[in-house]
């Protein structure tokens, strides 16, 4: 059994998801809490957006995809690219959440957008974002 769960954290995919999932997990709390507290479920979700994009990065570049480059030619870039991508990904989740918002509560609202970003995300990640080459690595 160790073996099996070894080999499958050899797979970037895997390690993405559970990477993922726990970021997911500290999001929904985030959100159930803010809203105990009294805030609308946009703000809510807002808020653990942002929380959770900086826990995703870090731990998306450093164990997804086991990305160890931190010289700033690597990092600015990625940081850049990222952004761009998180100000889609934001414009999205409230999108969603707004459509969603009279039907379904905030927590599911937020899970469908994650669904959807979660794909391009990987993609992106993969093939642009934190692909390591064969060039200098710093």
């Amino acid at each position: 059994m160790k073996r099996a769960v070894r080999i499958l954290l050899r797979q970037p995919l895997y390690r993405y998801i559970i990477v993922g999932g726990s970021v997911y997990v500290a999001e929904i709390g985030i959100i159930l809490l803010a809203q105990h507290m009294g805030a609308s479920s946009v703000f809510a979700v807002g808020v653990s957006f942002w929380i959770g994009l900086v826990l995703s990065f870090v731990f998306q570049k450093f164990v997804a995809f086991n990305d160890k480059r931190t010289h700033h030619r690597v990092l600015v870039p990625q940081i850049t690219m990222v952004a761009v991508l998180v100000l889609f990904n934001f414009g999205f989740t409230l999108f969603v959440v707004k459509v969603g918002g009279s039907h379904v509560p905030a927590v599911v609202s937020r899970t469908i957008a994650l669904g959807i970003t979660t794909i391009w995300n990987f993609y992106l990640y993969k093939t642009r974002i934190f692909k390591t080459s064969d060039e200098l690595i710093y």
